[in-house]
């Protein structure tokens, strides 16, 4: 107990003094999943709009692959864009592998169902709600899935979120595809299993407390903005 009480108070001493080597795996962990997370939702916010007001053969079919995805196991993701971006992959060519990017690349497969069915549920509750008024309007598919995406906007803020909060705490594809090099490819998760490893328990706390605190804030904010959402629709 003595050990754990002093390895918490350790973790805290790194982070209040701005240790370098703990900085720089928050500051990547962050580049790499920010970037992650903005590149799926440019996919999965049209997606789920298009879902959403489009009909077309095997709709719904789509929908439930969509959803399934959204548990589709990360180290499976991992082996399939390691495959990929290896030397004898199709995109080996572009030297990839044990990358920040590929990190990204395996992140944004991950939340990019996740992001696409929260986005479609809340823009499919809106579309019936203004489908008559859309249609009065003689708007366009496009112009109807593009005012569906800025009414629903809190909504998708939500969509965003969630995949952000589970970007960040990725570690099997990330593992795989990255490496957790050192000064390179290490992030937060794949530093505290590392740590761990060593015994450097108090490192790997203050990893630790920075990841958690990431994941309470996205949470917090997650709740905000859907307790605003519920309150501007009375």
């Amino acid at each position: 107990m003595n050990s754990m009480h002093q390895g918490f108070w350790d973790a805290w001493e790194l982070i209040i003094t701005f240790d370098r080597d703990l900085y720089e795996i928050v500051f990547l962990s962050l580049k790499v999943t920010v970037s992650a997370v903005i590149l799926a939702s440019l996919i999965a916010l049209p997606l789920g709009a298009f879902l959403a007001v489009f009909r077309f053969k095997f709709r719904r079919y789509v929908i439930a692959v969509l959803n399934a995805l959204m548990g589709l196991p990360p180290v499976v993701v991992g082996l399939f864009v390691y495959m990929l971006l290896s030397r004898a992959g199709p995109l080996g060519g572009f030297g990839l592998l044990f990358s920040p990017s590929a990190m990204i690349i395996a992140q944004v497969i991950i939340i990019v169902p996740l992001i696409a069915s929260i986005s479609h549920q809340a823009i499919r509750d809106l579309w019936s709600e203004y489908h008559d008024l859309l249609i009065s309007m003689n708007a366009t598919r496009f112009q109807r899935a593009k005012a569906l995406l800025w009414d629903g906007k809190r909504a998708l803020l939500t969509a965003i979120l969630a995949g952000f909060g589970r970007a960040i705490g990725e570690v099997g594809a990330i593992m795989i595809v990255g490496g957790n090099i050192e000064h390179a490819t290490r992030v937060l998760t794949t530093a505290i299993a590392l740590e761990t490893g060593k015994g450097n328990f108090a490192f790997a706390m203050g990893l630790g407390l920075v990841l958690i605190t990431l994941a309470i804030l996205i949470n917090l904010l997650i709740h905000i903005v859907g307790k605003t959402e519920r309150a501007s629709t009375w």
